[in-house]
């Protein structure tokens, strides 16, 4: 019998889909991280239970002060009362302003769970961009509800000057005048929110800073128009007010703006 013998080639298998392995390629750094549509309605679930307890430990919290509090809406308003008309009118509006001051004291309970939620999704570029603007959202807010506070006097005198002796006189209603003053915060409040827009709207590249500055004058008209229209009361005072509140936050914001763009990134 020879020593040399041939070889007898391999054999070869029938591949069927679960025999076919496919070798793992490099992973992203974020892919063991990526989370299903399943994980991904959990995860705003949560945020969303956290948020409403905040807001329902807030509104506690406002229901308390509720009293104090609409001593001081009415200050503005002359006469030392004012009525409500309905049975429930009274815990309405205990139940109205209750429910402000706790969305605003839960505003930045609300506005990190938000970006909890959201940061997963961003670059670290998008992150360092976007996080200082969360605190700045809330005092924006809170710049807001200060000018419709000035405002208020204004607008209620005004409003109350077209009144006739023994023939058309104000009483307002306690459901009325409470709406319209929580409605002016509210507002007051998400306008002077404009300055983000504009952050989002640079880092979307659909403003610049070069644009804004160009269109100090238009947006000065657009501020003015808009703020005489917005506010409430028809006075000269509280437009100019709040146009010049306005304007020095779009001042603020392209300042903000050139910073960052100055600033290399890191």
């Amino acid at each position: 019998m020879s020593e040399s013998s041939e070889v007898a080639p391999p054999r070869r298998e029938s591949l069927t889909a679960d025999a076919i392995i496919v070798p793992p390629g490099p992973r992203s750094p974020g892919e063991d991280k990526v989370m299903s549509l399943v994980d991904h309605l959990s995860e705003l679930r949560r945020r969303l239970a956290i948020s409403i307890m905040a807001v329902i430990i807030g509104s506690a919290i406002g229901f308390v002060l509720a009293d104090r509090i609409i001593l001081i809406l009415l200050d503005p308003l002359p006469g030392d009362e004012v009525q409500f008309l309905t049975i429930t009118g009274g815990f309405a509006i205990f139940l109205r302003i209750s429910l402000i001051v706790g969305i605003l004291l839960a505003l930045p309970v609300i506005l990190y769970q938000l970006w909890a939620f959201v940061a997963p999704g961003l670059t670290p570029q998008e992150r360092r961009a976007a996080l200082p603007w969360i605190p700045m959202s809330i005092v924006f807010f809170l710049l807001g509800s200060a000018v419709a506070y000035l405002t208020l006097p204004y607008a209620i005198s005004f409003l109350l000057g077209f009144q006739i002796a023994d023939a058309l006189v104000s009483r307002p209603s306690a459901e009325h005048y409470f709406g319209f003053v929580t409605t002016i915060f509210i507002v007051f409040g998400a306008v002077m929110q404009f300055p983000t827009a504009l952050v989002l709207l640079s880092k979307l590249g659909i403003l610049s800073v070069a644009r804004l500055r160009a269109g100090r004058r238009y947006a000065l008209v657009g501020i003015v128009i808009f703020s005489v229209v917005i506010t409430p009361g028809g006075d000269p005072v509280s437009p100019i007010f709040m146009s010049t509140v306005m304007y020095l936050l779009f001042e603020g914001t392209i300042l903000l703006l050139r910073r960052s763009e100055r600033a290399p990134d890191g």
